[in-house]
């Protein structure tokens, strides 16, 4: 059997993983927890839906040590094909499709990313900000930049196709 993670149910609710989904065995799952046909949960990320739930959209990545929670009234949500990268904190927040969140970037409660945008390294959205879709948002707060150019979107795209393939190759070796 495939391993995938530390599954922890909370009051009654199992986490739920669709088909061809990748977690690595030290990925921690926690409560009403939902993850998405070909999405993929890296090393050491914690996904802890104790009161609201988190839903992972397809093909979605969240990579190594993040935290995603989601307080009472404030579910996390990454849409399909978005990019959560190393050490994000995603606290009651939305991301929609094809947005990429930064190295160590903090998202808040009610805050929404918008779909393709793109939140620098470092920064912060403070609760219930809006980062409009196709946007560069930088800094503490995080605030828009400018819209992403075409070579952004199409890195965001790449990065994506890439950790699909590793997570392919990873789920293949927990096979054998």
């Amino acid at each position: 059997m495939e391993k995938i993670g530390m599954i922890t149910p909370f009051q009654g609710r199992v986490p739920q993983i669709g088909a061809s989904v990748w977690i690595d065995p030290s990925a921690r799952l926690i409560g009403n927890v939902q993850v998405a046909d070909g999405a993929s949960i890296w090393p050491g990320a914690i996904l802890r839906a104790d009161e609201s739930e988190i839903r992972i959209g397809t093909r979605s990545a969240i990579l190594d040590q993040c935290l995603l929670e989601s307080p009472h009234g404030f579910p996390v949500v990454v849409a399909a094909d978005a990019l959560i990268s190393h050490k994000v904190c995603l606290h009651g927040a939305t991301v929609e499709s094809g947005a990429l969140v930064g190295i160590g970037a903090i998202v808040l409660d009610g805050a929404v990313i918008g779909a393709g945008a793109l939140v620098g390294a470092g920064a912060v959205v403070a609760p219930n900000a809006q980062i409009p879709p196709g946007t560069l948002a930088l800094g503490q707060p995080a605030k828009p930049i400018r819209p992403l150019k075409a070579n952004e979107i199409s890195n965001i795209r790449s990065q994506l196709a890439l950790l699909s393939r590793k997570a392919g190759e990873y789920r293949t070796m927990g096979e054998r």
